[in-house]
């Protein structure tokens, strides 16, 4: 549950090939089954490439992260947006640094998202558990809580197919990572390399990250849910309202409180 540091700064650059738009399309699909919201938590919104279109859209977001550098960045995002001549029929976001665990309103919301793998990043079941009684305590009855995560499959292929290289002109990186299959918990060493000026002779600044996630199997997660209080329960697989089966890379849970 660390926040993020340095490596908010690259943050965007690394992730602009992540399928956030398909993210946005499942969410909207989700709505459309269980309510349409006007009042939506991003829980883990990181630097806001998912709540910023939704506030966009029109929707109230409350954007909650642990790392205040991340939340600096979107807010900038934000604030510089070329959406600010249509600002007054648009939406708005408010950004609070809060720990996804233990997180809290005022008031409570009609719809809680928590996409881009944010639960596996809580590598103790006692630390999911917080996060889904937290979600449940802050959504209004009939509230639906949207979020993916990797299944174990997905991580040991990422520990299969290590290392990952990335070499642009001005960011590289090396990625490895290391899996404890009993636990089902992997960390991430990337070396990040990042050109300080295009103009004159190239020089790189150099500073390395590990991350660590943990996998849980999904009868586990539905278990969970169920304990914080969530009556129904939903799985699909890869952005689509589909079951998920062996194959699945990313499951999606919908759960209404």
């Amino acid at each position: 549950m660390r926040a993020y540091r340095q490596f908010a700064t690259v943050y965007d650059r690394l992730m602009e090939d992540m399928p956030y738009s398909d993210w946005l399309r499942f969410a909207r699909e989700c709505w459309d089954r269980y309510g349409i919201p006007q009042t939506v938590v991003d829980l883990g919104c990181g630097t806001g490439s998912l709540a910023i279109p939704l506030a966009r859209s029109g929707f109230q977001v409350f954007g909650i992260d642990l790392s205040a550098d991340m939340l600096s960045i979107g807010r900038s995002k934000w604030d510089e947006s070329p959406q600010q001549a249509i600002r007054s029929s648009a939406g708005a976001i408010r950004w609070l640094q809060q720990d996804m665990c233990s997180w809290e309103l005022p008031e409570q919301v009609d719809a809680v998202i928590s996409f881009c793998d944010c639960i596996n990043y809580l590598t103790e079941e006692d630390y999911v558990e917080a996060a889904f009684r937290a979600t449940y305590e802050g959504l209004k009855p009939g509230g639906v809580f949207l979020f993916d995560v990797h299944p174990p499959r997905t991580l040991q292929r990422y520990a299969d197919e290590q290392p990952f290289v990335l070499d642009d002109r001005d960011i590289a990186y090396i990625w490895t990572s290391d899996l404890d299959s009993e636990r089902v918990e992997i960390e991430h060493h990337l070396t990040i390399f990042v050109r300080e000026s295009d103009e004159g002779p190239s020089h790189y600044n150099r500073f390395e990250e590990i991350h660590v996630q943990r996998a849980y199997q999904p009868k586990w997660i539905r278990e969970a849910l169920a304990r914080a209080g969530f009556g129904r329960v939903e799985s699909f697989a890869d952005f689509r309202l589909a079951a998920p089966d062996d194959r699945s890379e990313r499951l999606f849970f919908a759960a209404v409180k």
